[in-house]
């Protein structure tokens, strides 16, 4: 009725397997981060936050060492709360990761840029349809 297993286990937790890649937590955070600072990069592009944004791109060229491909500049760029609200997300995801990193850096960038995107959506008036 048993029959024995006669191969090894594909679950077998037993040392590291070489034909899967494998990522430290750090660089796994690292690749997090730069990631969510790309997402709130673009948004903050969108909104035309030249400031904001160049300080954002100094993160994302730090963690990658290069930067990032970016949409051409739309010279009509409205404050809309949707994109603010975008970016708020963007920027809390970040920041979370950047604590979990301890990267004080990033963090407080990330708390100042939370800050703003939400203060600028108190102040705009809500999106009543369509863009």
């Amino acid at each position: 009725m048993y029959e024995p297993i006669r191969t090894k286990s594909v679950h077998s937790m037993a040392g590291p397997r070489p034909d899967v890649p494998h990522r430290s937590r750090e660089e796994e955070l690292d690749s997090q981060l730069a990631g969510y600072l790309t997402a709130l990069l673009t948004v903050t592009d969108e909104l035309g936050l030249d400031e904001a944004a160049a300080r954002v791109l100094r993160e994302i060229v730090r963690l990658r060492g290069a930067e990032p491909a970016r949409a051409a500049a739309d010279e009509d760029r409205d404050h809309h709360p949707e994109l603010h609200h975008r970016a708020a997300a963007a920027a809390a995801r970040a920041l979370v990761v950047a604590e979990a990193r301890a990267d004080v850096r990033a963090a407080e960038l990330l708390a100042e840029r939370l800050e703003a995107h939400t203060a600028a959506q108190a102040n705009l008036p809500e999106l009543t349809g369509a863009r």
